[in-house]
């Protein structure tokens, strides 16, 4: 057994693990000496938990237009985060004059779902063509071409929006219906906090019972398993593919909005970050499981919240949630190192795993 242990074991295999052992040896430490110290009461650890699920629910609907993608046409849709930018930059024009005639003040839910319709609309356009111009003719080439295209079509998105609407950023209205706090026990919450979990776990349900209960969903997970085998039993992988590329547009347009109302600006750079976070979600869960880009989303904005405080604070750093970016990153070092297929694996057909 030993024998095969070493056969199996590279020196790389032993160099990953002690890294890993590393940092999970300092997260522990940071993590005992902040607790000792008692900086932060529980009242703060809640807000910090209630913070990172709304982040986190954010990162879970564009990291489902990640893994939709990739578990159909095994590529990586980097123009997505271009995707999840064009929703909510063009719904903001329909925002300010919602604000400036007063719908906004006096019909908050009507004119609400109007921006989150445009906005949804928008996405799932620019999803659609992206598809259909720039992925579809390459289809059968090699993996790295329509990975270079889908870069080359995130940064003509970038400058397209940026040539429509400038380059400045944009303040999103503020709605009077969210401002304020709710008090549920102990917990306080931000309204707008609330509307984001809310509206980002019906989204998410959804989505999911979409694709496992309907006979769209069905024939895209079989298009998912097999093209050849799905176009055999009559099934349009065309279109199926589209459909794909159609519901992960509708989940970034609705996450848009709700990342606009959160931190109450866009720009036409403002889904490149979202965009790297929301993939490396759906690389955590394990990439083309679509439970997994949602439990990856939420846990990797629990741990943006939370871990900088709780990991760094007890090391002596000063400013620990400047480098919420690098917590992130280490946490999927740290899954890929362990788990590299992510949290619940990555879902591949049997011939292609």
């Amino acid at each position: 057994m030993l024998q095969r242990l070493r056969e199996r074991t590279s020196a790389t295999d032993v160099i990953m693990w002690l890294i890993g052992a590393a940092l999970m040896t300092l997260i522990v430490w940071g993590s005992t000496a902040t607790l000792i110290k008692g900086t932060y009461s529980a009242r703060h650890w809640i807000d910090f938990v209630i913070f990172g699920l709304a982040q986190g629910s954010i990162y879970a609907l564009i990291a489902m237009g990640y893994t939709m993608v990739y578990g159909v046409l095994r590529m990586i849709n980097f123009a997505h985060s271009e995707v999840f930018m064009s929703g909510p930059y063009t719904a903001y024009y329909f925002a300010a004059y919602f604000y400036q005639s007063g719908l906004l003040e006096s019909h908050p839910v009507i004119s609400l779902i109007l921006v989150f319709l445009v906005s949804m609309a928008t996405s799932t356009l620019i999803a659609f063509l992206l598809e259909r111009i720039a992925y579809r003719p390459l289809r059968t080439a090699p993996r790295l071409v329509p990975l270079i295209t889908a870069i080359g079509a995130s940064f003509f998105l970038q400058y397209m929006f940026r040539g429509f609407f400038g380059s400045g950023f944009q303040a999103y209205p503020v709605i009077k219906a969210l401002e304020g706090q709710w008090l549920v026990g102990p917990m306080r919450i931000l309204k707008f906090q609330a509307l984001v979990i809310a509206a980002a776990a019906l989204l998410m349900v959804a989505l999911y019972q979409f694709v496992q209960r309907t006979r769209i969903g069905r024939a895209i997970r079989s298009v998912s398993e097999d093209k050849d085998a799905s176009a055999l039993m009559g099934i349009d992988v065309d279109r199926m593919i589209s459909m794909t590329f159609i519901i992960g547009g509708a989940a970034a347009g609705a996450a848009g909005v709700l990342y606009a109302i959160m931190f109450k600006q866009v720009h036409f750079f403002m889904g490149f970050i979202p965009g790297i976070k929301a993939f490396t979600a759906a690389v955590l869960g394990g990439i083309g499981n679509i439970p997994g880009a949602m439990l990856g989303g939420i846990f990797l904005g629990l741990v943006e919240s939370v871990g900088p405080s709780l990991f760094l604070d007890g090391l002596g750093i000063v400013a620990p949630y400047q480098l919420k970016d690098a917590i992130a990153f280490t946490m999927l070092v740290l899954v890929l190192i362990f788990r590299p297929t992510g949290i619940l694996g990555e879902r591949l057909a049997v011939k292609k795993a």
